[in-house]
């Protein structure tokens, strides 16, 4: 891989640094076993995975603080895993088990954790981004100092409703980061195509909104820009947005070819921008670890993995009574509603 040069030399600490490198790699293994469980017919629907991209949500999750919240689109295992949720349970739910955090009914990108805060995966393109401040209304009409990640991609940035809301948070100067996770392609339209502004950060200016364009495959450079976004937000100046600008090395979903780029441009990103590389070359050349080091931290999420997709298997599948359970979020007793 080509190293990469930077202006000065990063202030991280050892640990910090493997703590990055095993997220995502754990991101990345686990969506890898999840491409096979899908080919083998274990998966079925959609399955939007989030290889190349990890470096965003880790960098971001870095930056947050307990209760924050989290909201995102359909390209969501990543998401899940970063904020802290079991492997076992987001497997299991890929697979439609009872095991899964949906109890199977949700899948790929209908599954929730009140425990981590993360409000979805949403299958409707944007939708989430209003979601995404109705979370930070009620933590700033609660006054509890949190803040929200709203994620959406370079596609969904051409939504009406991604506008409407941006008005209305900075009217109401809610603590919400908008995340723009830019992968260049969108559903499979590259941005040059399909989007006006080459920047579409500064589409939040015309609101008063601030913000700015992060490298998305420098883990680094991601938490950097986040801590400037959350602190922002935490001290009741209103929203902010964050383009983080990655690259996915899959089609869209599991179905998409993606002949719309040639072959070499992505083995170009994986061998020169790779997100995971970058930090394993940075353990390795800074003699925080050697490579048995990293190998032991290989094998280990691969036993973590592997283990998921065990579970998942040995999950069985709900049983028809579960269709009727959590419809509601109070169910009303029936003599209280006579």
């Amino acid at each position: 891989m080509a190293a990469r040069k930077s202006a000065k030399k990063p202030n991280v600490s050892a640990e910090e640094l493997t703590k990055h490198y095993r997220e995502m790699l754990l991101i990345r293994r686990f969506e890898e076993k999840s491409g096979q469980l899908y080919g083998m017919g274990l998966i079925g629907g959609f399955c939007h995975l989030y290889i190349g991209q990890e470096a965003v949500v880790v960098g971001l999750e870095a930056a947050a603080e307990e209760g924050d919240k989290r909201v995102t689109s359909y390209r969501d295992h990543g998401h899940m895993l970063a904020c802290g949720m079991d492997p076992d349970g987001v497997m299991a739910e890929l697979t439609g088990r009872e095991g899964g955090y949906s109890k199977g009914k949700g899948g790929s990108m209908h599954m929730f954790s009140k425990e981590k805060h993360f409000y979805g995966g949403h299958g409707i393109v944007g939708a989430q981004v209003p979601l995404g401040a109705g979370l930070a209304f009620a933590d700033k009409y609660k006054g509890n100092g949190r803040v929200t990640f709203a994620y959406f991609g370079d596609g969904a940035a051409n939504q009406g409703q991604v506008y409407e809301t941006f008005n209305m948070a900075a009217l109401w100067k809610l603590p919400v980061v908008f995340v723009i996770e830019n992968n260049q392609y969108a559903m499979g339209t590259s941005q040059q195509r399909s989007t006006s502004s080459a920047e579409i950060w500064e589409r939040g200016k015309a609101f008063g909104i601030p913000g700015e364009a992060v490298d998305g495959m420098n883990v680094l450079s991601v938490k950097e820009a986040g801590e400037r976004a959350v602190a922002h937000c935490r001290s009741g100046d209103g929203p902010y947005i964050l383009e983080v600008k990655t690259y996915r090395y899959r089609g869209h979903s599991m179905s998409d070819p993606a002949k719309y780029r040639t072959r070499e441009e992505v083995q170009k990103m994986r061998e020169e921008r790779d997100p995971i590389e970058h930090v394993r070359e940075m353990l390795l050349t800074g003699k925080h670890a050697t490579e048995d080091d990293l190998k032991a931290i290989d094998k280990e999420i691969k036993e973590i993995v592997s283990k998921s997709a065990d579970f998942a298997k040995e999950s069985p599948e709900p049983a028809l009574e579960e269709l009727w359970t959590d419809i509601y979020a109070d169910e009303v007793p029936q003599e209280a509603s006579a």
